[in-house]
């Protein structure tokens, strides 16, 4: 389960002044999955209405309903393609998003994978965050603990030209639990839990 508490955490931060992301990447595909333009850039060099509509769009996954729309799911299935899919997201995640080789496999792995009825985006936020330490009464101490590393990726049906809706699936890897790092989890969020995007949890868990 995961604790509201450490999303909010994380979500109190998304703001233009607070904000720690270091970079954005996106692809925008068109209905047949095809790459129609990618861009990756560092989010500071943003303008401010760009890194607002942005943030609200990461903001969209760890501030949803915890445990309905955003549920927590281990990786415990020990196959081939679990592994796989975990060791991309590593790996994009140790790089900051800077390789574009790896984002663009990413991108691609999702279209095969990703049931969709129009033109649609995927944006991948890269964070670091300076976890404070906090006494037992939640004052914060002020050092940091640990960083928190971290990937927040959403998918968006495109309204407009390169104009991203709101997100209808997305991610969060690793965990953010008890304030720290699990990266055997990974938080995956529908927007529609009548109709979730079953697809898509399966190619990310390989199940």
């Amino acid at each position: 389960m995961i604790n509201r508490e450490d999303m909010l955490e994380l979500t109190r931060r998304m703001t233009v002044s607070r904000t720690s992301f270091t970079r954005i990447a996106g692809s925008y595909m068109d209905s047949d999955g095809f790459i129609d333009g990618t861009f990756n850039t560092n989010f500071l060099n943003l303008s401010v209405k760009d890194k607002q509509k942005n943030l609200e769009i990461a903001k969209t996954i760890p501030f949803s309903d915890t445990n309905e729309n955003l549920k927590d799911h281990p990786f415990t299935m020990v196959t081939k393609g679990n592994q796989n899919i975990v060791q991309l997201l590593k790996a994009m995640k140790s790089c900051g998003l800077k390789n574009d080789a790896l984002m663009e496999t990413f991108y691609e792995l999702v279209a095969e994978h990703y049931q969709n009825d129009g033109d649609y985006c995927i944006f991948v936020f890269h964070d670091r965050y300076d976890v404070p330490v906090k006494a037992a009464d939640k004052v914060r101490l002020g050092e940091s603990e640990e960083v928190y590393e971290y990937l927040i990726c959403a998918i968006c049906p495109l309204i407009g030209e390169y104009e991203p809706g709101t997100p209808t699936f997305g991610f969060l890897y690793p965990m953010f639990r008890d304030r720290s790092c699990d990266d055997q989890s990974i938080g995956i969020y529908h927007s529609n839990q009548t109709k979730p995007h079953t697809e898509l949890e399966r190619f990310l868990l390989s199940t």
